[in-house]
């Protein structure tokens, strides 16, 4: 399943993709609500806190919904849609830094023993389409094409093999990054967390839609021209190892965002005299096998 979040004056509505549009659960279920026994989850919050019983009741109210109307109220066009992030309150966003073993060569750092874990704040968050402002006080922001992790089921010191039947679902995302901020100390959160530096979306795809989460095609295209290529098989440390590693530390909650770690091909792994940073107008795209392409403009602040 297919889930958005869109914005409808102002306030997140959560949307399902189908063949004929995008579902407006909550109008839909305003609609046809003699037809119902119970209540259905209306945002992804809810569906999150709700489980796997809350995605099967959502999933059979979509598939009984009347298709055969035309132009029925609560369907929607993608086109037509505002995005918002997909996730909107995550309790936390947590980011996995140097972990694909080609963007460790670029950088001429060594290969980590452990995940290397920081974190972002809500504040960055925003959804696809939307404007990214470059902050004033930096000059180095770079683009990092991420496959992100949504946590589904509170879990604490999961073992591996168990780690991904917690995982909710994945989607696309951009860890934006001012180098300039984030390497001035040995602490990266200055350049991690500017406001909007996490576009996600412009999906959140069900887990079983999106099978091994480690064998996808990600990409990261400026202004049309292919700046990564790779494939999340190149991560140091996979998914589930991450999951795993965290729960460690920490417990994880349904809601939970972890950005896995960018491959190959930012602009801080290029030579000095190559390197040009993401300036206003610049249109990046990040796109993952299975969870489509993630679109943010680059404006003045």
């Amino acid at each position: 399943m297919k889930l958005i979040t869109f914005l409808q004056k102002e306030d997140n509505h959560m949307g399902v993709l189908t063949d004929r549009g995008v579902v407006d659960i909550e109008a839909a279920q305003t609609a046809l609500s003699t037809r119902l026994e119970a209540p259905v989850p209306v945002t992804v919050k809810q569906l999150l806190d709700g489980g796997m019983e809350a995605l099967n009741q959502l999933r059979n109210f979509v598939n009984e919904l009347p298709m055969e109307e035309e132009n029925p109220a609560w369907l929607k066009q993608v086109e037509d849609l505002t995005f918002g992030p997909c996730v909107t309150d995550p309790g936390k966003i947590i980011c996995i830094g140097l972990n694909y073993r080609r963007h460790a060569e670029e950088t001429g750092m060594a290969i980590p023993e452990y995940p290397i874990l920081f974190n972002k704040f809500n504040n960055t968050l925003t959804g696809h389409g939307s404007e990214v402002p470059l902050p004033r006080t930096a000059h180095k922001v770079d683009y990092e094409a991420e496959l992100g992790i949504v946590i589904g089921r509170t879990t604490k010191y999961v073992a591996e093999e168990a780690a991904l039947d917690y995982v909710f679902g994945y989607c696309s995302a951009n860890d934006l990054s001012a180098r300039d901020l984030q390497l001035r100390t040995s602490q990266w959160l200055a350049g991690k967390s500017c406001d909007k530096f996490s576009p996600i979306g412009p999906y959140l795809v069900s887990a079983d839609e999106v099978g091994d989460p480690n064998q996808l095609d990600i990409q990261c295209t400026v202004n049309g021209e292919l700046r990564q290529s790779s494939n999340t098989s190149d991560m140091i440390f996979n998914c589930k190892q991450i999951v795993s590693y965290i729960s460690q530390c920490m417990t994880l909650s349904p809601g939970d965002i972890i950005l896995t770690g960018t491959p190959e091909g930012v602009v801080m792994g290029y030579p000095p005299e190559n390197q040009v940073y993401l300036k206003t107008g610049d249109v990046v795209t990040v796109q993952i096998e299975k969870l489509g392409a993630l679109t943010n403009t680059m404006v003045s602040e």
